[in-house]
């Protein structure tokens, strides 16, 4: 129901909120990203009237399947899961930004893309921050490459860095602190890197349960879904 997600999003931002305040923050800093997998086109509609503008799917077919049906030149479309090459060719002419570039081959794809409908793509490249096999993302000794790749293209921006952290009960939560301290710490010893293109000043982590302690060490976006649509029917 729409007043629900009006309400669900009101008090989430009260969260941020109240996070920002425990970290001497400005919640302005803060981008909440939607995230509407497996949920109808009518909850994001429903979203988007009560003020919510960034959206993210994990899946290429279905952020392309809600871009193309729902044209809203005001939202902003993120692509926030695995990523494939043959995929990309279908959500450059929409998606605002893409959060889980893991290696250079997905930046030149992109460049390719992006180059030949004039369009400029937000990136972001995923670390995988809790060393779990099935979380992507690359390693910190994998960044320098990509970043350096990165550097020479003109329709791809990377703007951050992405990571995942692992998933523990809302009573453990505490535990992934030091996931999210190696994220920020990893981009602060990146910044040399940094060019007209490249500038690492986003930092999207976090989701429904681990929101706050994410955005005390650091996080510019919060990725999250429960929290605002309620539970997925799988």
């Amino acid at each position: 129901m729409a007043e629900d997600i009006c309400q669900n999003l009101t008090e989430l931002q009260q969260r941020i909120t109240a996070a920002c305040e425990d970290a001497g923050r400005d919640p302005d800093e803060i981008t909440l990203v939607a995230v509407s997998k497996m949920k109808p086109l009518e909850d994001i509609k429903e979203a988007f009237g009560c003020g919510q503008i960034h959206f993210g799917e994990n899946r290429a077919k279905e952020l392309q399947d809600k871009m193309d049906e729902y044209q809203n030149d005001e939202i902003q479309w993120h692509m926030v899961g695995n990523l494939q090459t043959n995929k990309i060719k279908y959500m450059v002419q929409r998606v605002n930004w893409i959060h889980s570039i893991e290696k250079s081959k997905y930046l030149r794809e992109i460049e390719k893309r992006a180059s030949r409908i004039d369009r400029v793509i937000n990136t972001l490249i995923q670390i995988n921050i809790s060393g779990e096999d099935q979380k992507s993302g690359c390693q910190a000794q994998d960044l320098p490459e990509i970043l350096e790749h990165a550097q020479g293209l003109e329709h791809v921006r990377v703007r951050g860095l992405m990571g995942m952290a692992t998933f523990v009960d809302p009573e453990d939560v505490e535990e992934v602190r030091p996931e999210f301290q190696k994220l920020r710490e990893i981009r602060d010893a990146h910044r040399e890197y940094e060019s007209d293109n490249v500038q690492l000043d986003e930092l999207s982590m976090g989701m429904t349960n681990d929101m706050e302690i994410a955005i005390q060490e650091g996080a510019t976006m919060v990725r999250v879904g429960r929290a605002i649509f309620g539970e997925r029917n799988y």
